[in-house]
């Protein structure tokens, strides 16, 4: 048995890069920050922030595209990837990322624009992009499984 899930709860650190593939796709890059905080062995509190590379795809990233902005606080769920490339010095090069597969905006406002959450793999192109008219109930992070 195998398993690849990553779920994260930070804020968006930059704007969310949307662009397209030679195919048509929608291809959105982002990064998501998160802290972690404890106490070491003198009882000070120290903070560690962790940066994390989000890939979405499709309807999710149109939707990252959309309603997404530096500073909102989400919810990212999807796997880990490693892709590989040589750069042009002929040197291997690594990155890690996280390909989502669902994404939820926390902030009060942003919920207000639309919180939205989409598996990135739905190929219904029928599907509208824009979230339902109707107010999304209010997420509690103490109710998210982990």
């Amino acid at each position: 048995m195998n398993l690849n899930k990553v779920m994260l709860i930070g804020n968006i650190t930059r704007d969310p890069e949307v662009r397209a593939t030679p195919t048509g796709q929608s291809v959105a890059s982002f990064s998501v920050a998160t802290n972690r905080r404890w106490k070491d062995q003198s009882g000070q509190t120290k903070e560690q922030v962790e940066y994390h590379n989000i890939v979405a795809w499709r309807k999710l990233a149109d939707i990252v595209g959309q309603y997404v902005k530096k500073g909102t606080k989400v919810y990212v769920e999807g796997r880990l990837q490693t892709r590989s490339w040589d750069d042009q010095s002929g040197t291997k090069r690594y990155r890690t990322e996280i390909i989502a597969e669902n994404l939820i905006m926390l902030d009060r406002a942003g919920a207000s624009a639309g919180a939205s959450s989409a598996p990135s793999d739905s190929p219904a192109p029928e599907q509208s992009a824009a979230p339902a008219p109707a107010p999304e109930p209010e997420i509690n992070v103490e109710d998210i499984p982990f």
